[in-house]
């Protein structure tokens, strides 16, 4: 595992693949080389450990590579590779950083210079140590800094990403609440424009009931008429009252609640206006008692009565075991029994009208069915009507996982067919939008989850958008984040991105100019070693054996080259108890071999000289 996350199969397949792979590189180096002893069986074991180890331990393994791949295998350069890979991802403090790689440094560069100190050669340690700050900045810097740069990418990504998301809902929420805010603009206006239109027709029909020239007859007729006009402008009341605060709501609940006590023999219709009655069981105007029931499958029987009271023949079957239905679909049964009555009582005054509730095994059945207008009904005036109706009803069954057919009979009449599931309601009402569009929708407030008084529902306050929001709702896109600050996020990030950039530019140009340097520096130490190893024929044909060692001494170089350190032991044996000095000659053209000039002193005079070939 890997910063407390378990790594996956394919992880951990890979991580095997490495380690087995750097295993195989080591000990199939050593066996094509020769070396294929202890000594390499122990480095193949090394890498395979530390191969898999670099993600929990970046800095260790990182210092632990450089010395194997400065001295003991070339093929633990690939370690040091993936373990610098590593160390640039997952290093994050300069200080850290700095001292890793500094300490990877100094031991990567320690066996070529130990190798140099033991051999003898000396003048050689500026290059092997020039050449070893190279390969440790190629093998180990480089690879740590494109890590890094492709770690900071993907989370710059994944950063953005998340903004874009945020962004997102955030937009999401304005609409939302814009559509709230406009709902409830629109509530509010209907309740005053018809609140008023149905509070005059009950105060209207409330005078009229107590006409002493009205027979029993016509009495009873607006009896209904004013009950119904009671019952419409309490539905009203209790839609509109969903949009309100729920502070404000009940408080409003509770001042009515008192005003209703105090004036319950009061003025009818001005009981009727204020909307006292939309509390369930109580009386509203004086003297009837207009229950305002739950609309649920429970109050159709209500809806046929009222029906049959208004002169049209209902006929209700009922069929099946009864089954409870989620709280929104038993609400949407009801409205679209109700739906079904209200259309054929306006498109078919007079005709029968069936009903059926049909428990099937997996959801309910509600149908309204009416006949055609019977031949010799009176001709009613055209209705006004939006068209918003059916559509409404089918939205809002759809939002509780049923569905809704509606179309003609083959006997001239009407049919709407519902088909609702039982159990937990999964999608109705449980968003904002949901509840909203559910209000929008028909006008009564219990669509959703939870009813409250005038079997509302009850909701949080309209304007607290965030709190009205469901975590993974459709197009959502995930719980919002909360507190959060967008654009000073992207600022952040953008900042976070124009660092990287800028520190590795700065890297990548120091990188560049320290190699150039070291190049041209090495080129300056090889051109200046190769004055020293080299002299011209002619300076050895004019030597003279017996000649002052000053006088030789003065057409050679000063000083002698560690690239004729080797040549000694190629050559003719030493006179003995003399000083010698070995040098190549300036035409020498090929690469097999090289012409090599000997120069040996003893008593201040030139005892020998010898030339002999040497590679």
């Amino acid at each position: 595992m890997s910063g407390g996350v378990l790594w996956s199969p394919a992880r951990i397949v890979g991580e095997a693949v490495l380690a087995v792979t750097l295993a195989g590189l080591a000990t199939g180096f050593g066996a094509w080389v020769g070396t294929l002893d202890a000594r390499t069986v122990l480095l193949a074991g090394a890498m395979a450990l530390l191969a898999p180890a670099r993600h929990a331990l970046p800095a260790t393994v990182l210092i632990l590579s450089a010395p194997l791949a400065g001295g003991w295998s070339v093929m633990a350069s690939v370690l040091l590779v993936c373990a610098a890979w590593s160390a640039g991802r997952r290093i994050t403090e300069p200080w850290r950083v700095a001292a890793a790689f500094g300490a990877a440094c100094v031991l990567h560069t320690v066996p070529g210079l130990y190798h140099d100190i033991t051999s003898g050669a000396a003048p050689v340690l500026p290059v092997t140590l020039g050449w070893n700050v190279v390969t440790f900045l190629t093998l180990a810097v480089v690879p740590a800094l494109v890590g890094r740069y492709r770690d900071q990418r993907r989370r710059l990504l994944g950063a953005l990403w998340q903004n874009n998301q945020q962004l997102k809902r955030e937009q999401a929420m304005v609409a939302r609440e814009a559509r709230l805010l406009e709902r409830n603009r629109i509530a509010h206006d209907m309740h005053d424009s018809l609140g008023h239109q149905l509070a005059l027709i009950s105060v209207h029909a409330g005078a009229l009931q107590v006409d002493p020239e009205l027979t029993g007859s016509q009495r009873e007729a607006v009896r209904i008429l004013r009950g119904a006009s009671v019952t419409a402008m309490a539905e009203l009341r209790a839609a509109v009252g969903v949009l309100h605060d729920e502070a404000e709501y009940r408080e409003r609940q509770n001042e009515q609640q008192y005003q209703g006590h105090q004036s319950h023999q009061g003025n009818q219709g001005e009981l009727a206006y204020r909307g006292y009655g939309e509390h369930q069981g109580q009386p509203v105007g004086g003297g009837d008692s207009v229950p305002y029931a739950p609309r649920t499958t429970a109050a159709i029987d209500g809806l046929v009565e009222s029906s049959r009271g208004a002169g049209t023949a209902v006929s209700l079957d009922r069929s099946g075991v009864r089954r409870p239905l989620a709280p929104a679909a038993d609400h949407e049964a009801y409205r679209i029994v109700q739906e079904g009555l209200t259309n054929a009582h306006k498109h078919a005054p007079g005709a029968p009208i069936r009903l059926a509730l049909r428990y099937e095994p997996d959801s309910l059945v509600v149908e309204v069915t009416n006949g055609p207008v019977p031949g010799g009904a009176p001709e009613v005036p055209p209705v006004i009507s939006g068209g918003q109706g059916l559509k409404g009803l089918r939205e809002r069954v759809g939002r509780v996982g049923g569905m809704v057919h509606t179309g003609p009979t083959g006997d001239g009449g009407f049919r709407i067919a519902g088909m609702l599931p039982y159990g937990e309601e999964s999608r109705a009402g449980s968003g904002a939008e949901g509840r909203a569009g559910h209000l929008g929708g028909h006008g009564a407030g219990n669509g959703a989850r939870g009813a409250g008084p005038c079997g509302a529902t009850s909701v949080v306050p309209a304007r607290d958008v965030r709190g009205q929001l469901r975590p993974g709702a459709a197009g959502d896109g995930g719980t919002v984040i909360n507190g959060a600050d967008p654009q000073g996020e992207f600022t952040a990030i953008m900042s976070t991105r124009k660092n990287v950039a800028i520190g590795c530019a700065v890297t990548a140009v120091v990188l560049v100019a320290g190699v150039i340097g070291l190049a041209v520096w090495g080129v300056g130490v090889m051109t200046e070693e190769v004055k020293k190893a080299e002299i011209s024929p002619s300076v050895y044909e004019e030597a003279k054996v017996g000649d002052a060692e000053a006088d030789i001494r003065a057409t050679l170089p000063n000083e002698d080259s560690w690239l004729t350190s080797d040549l000694a032991d190629q050559g003719p044996e030493l006179p003995e108890g003399a000083t010698c000095r070995h040098f190549s000659s300036e035409d020498d053209q090929g690469v097999d071999f090289l012409t090599v000039f000997r120069f040996c002193f003893r008593d201040g005079k030139l005892v020998s000289k010898v030339t002999y070939k040497a590679t």
